[in-house]
């Protein structure tokens, strides 16, 4: 670490304390030629991966059009908010912890789809269809008779 006094690149540590969030970390410091005492900041930082769309074209991941799809899904099901909520980490975990640059829009898909069979089966038929490209009932029909020999979590309506 250079020193924003004089430029020297002979720094020592004098202090170290992390956050309360612990997302960062600040760092008193000394120059050894200067002798001034500076502060730095160290925080992590996580690159977003390019997705990468089915006619080629990148973009950066957005967490908004994920939760947007989730929502879309979901619309008016009984399923709560903190599950939907989990569902959309488990994804996002699950794209970062790959470690990949680039991450097809097509594997992104899977993983939603994966999460909403757990959270609901007319949500994933819902997304199914659309991310699918249904033509015809029979697409429908092959769906549901996927969809109906998986279990699934059973939320309760109110009466």
């Amino acid at each position: 670490m250079k020193c924003p006094f004089c430029k020297g690149d002979i720094t020592q540590v004098v202090d170290t304390r992390e956050s309360d969030e612990g997302d960062h970390v600040r760092r008193r410091r000394r120059c050894l030629s200067c002798d001034k005492r500076f502060t730095t900041y160290e925080i992590v930082e996580l690159r977003r991966p390019q997705v990468v769309k089915q006619n080629g074209m990148r973009s950066e991941f957005d967490e908004a059009k994920l939760r947007t799809s989730f929502n879309r899904a979901l619309h008016k099901r009984p399923v709560p908010t903190e599950l939907v909520d989990t569902a959309i980490d488990q994804v996002i975990q699950k794209i970062f912890a790959l470690g990949e640059r680039e991450i097809g829009s097509r594997q992104i898909g899977e993983m939603v789809m994966k999460e909403l069979l757990k959270l609901d089966k007319v949500a994933y038929i819902r997304f199914a269809s659309v991310y699918k490209s249904f033509q015809d009932v029979g697409d429908f029909t092959e769906a549901i008779e996927a969809v109906s020999k998986s279990p699934a979590r059973r939320t309760r309506r109110k009466p």
